[in-house]
This record gives C-alpha cells, sequence and structure tokens, in this order.
C-alpha cells in the first residue's frame, strides 16, 4: 500500500498528522477555553490522520481495511465540520483543520480521503 504513488499519499497523510498535532497542540496550549470545540476537533483530525499514516505504512488487509474506515469517517467529519461552520460561523470562533471544508489547506482536507479510498480499493485487488 506504501509503494508507487501510495508513498505520496503517506507523505500527505504524514504532513497532515504533524500539522494538524502541532496546530492542535498550540491552540490548547495558548487558550484552549476561546474555541474548545474547534480545537477539539483539530486534535480528532491530528489523531485520525495519524492511525491511517499507520495503517498505510504497516500494510496488511486488516491494515487496509482499517485505513479505508478511517478514510470514510475523515471525509464524513470534513463535510459535516465544514457544512457546519458554514451554517453555523459563531460555533467555531476559530477555525480547525477541516473548517470550510479545509479550505486553509487549499482543500487538501477534502480530497485526501477521496483519493485514500480510491487507492485503498485499489490496493485491494493488487
Amino acid at each position: 500500500m506504501g509503494t508507487g504513488p501510495g508513498r505520496v499519499l503517506v507523505w500527505f497523510y504524514g504532513v497532515f498528522t504533524v500539522a494538524a498535532a502541532s496546530r492542535s497542540i498550540v491552540e490548547v496550549v495558548r487558550g484552549f477555553d476561546r474555541a474548545p470545540l474547534a480545537y477539539s476537533l483539530s486534535a480528532v483530525a491530528a489523531v485520525v490522520y495519524g492511525f491511517i499514516t499507520y495503517s498505510l505504512v504497516r500494510g496488511g488487509e486488516r491494515a487496509r481495511r482499517a485505513a479505508l474506515v478511517c478514510c470514510a469517517a475523515e471525509l464524513l467529519g470534513v463535510l459535516v465540520v465544514g457544512a457546519w461552520t458554514l451554517a453555523e460561523p459563531s460555533a467555531f470562533p476559530d477555525s480547525t483543520v477541516w473548517s470550510d471544508f479545509g479550505m486553509g489547506y487549499l482543500f487538501i482536507p477534502v480530497i485526501l480521503p477521496v483519493t485514500g479510498m480510491i487507492w485503498l480499493r485499489r490496493a485491494k485487488r493488487a
């Protein structure tokens, strides 16, 4: 799973793990009470990205299935949080990784799980 184009996917998930984890740590330290929902969602995104990265690197059928489920959950999270931030901006005094469908991250948070699910489905056939 982590070979060929899968390496690019592993790289992106690794970068997003570090980015989301760093962001959430800084946000929590600087003032968790200012936007606890947004900061908690950034931490959740970091955990999801980390698990997907680990699963892609680990390989094997169980890891592939676990990564596929996590990619689907990630996509659902991005869509729900993205719609929520547009529908009720007051709920998010500060943005999250998934705010506005990942606009602050060039929409990669919404593209990445789709790409991951496609790759993981192809990896099953290989």
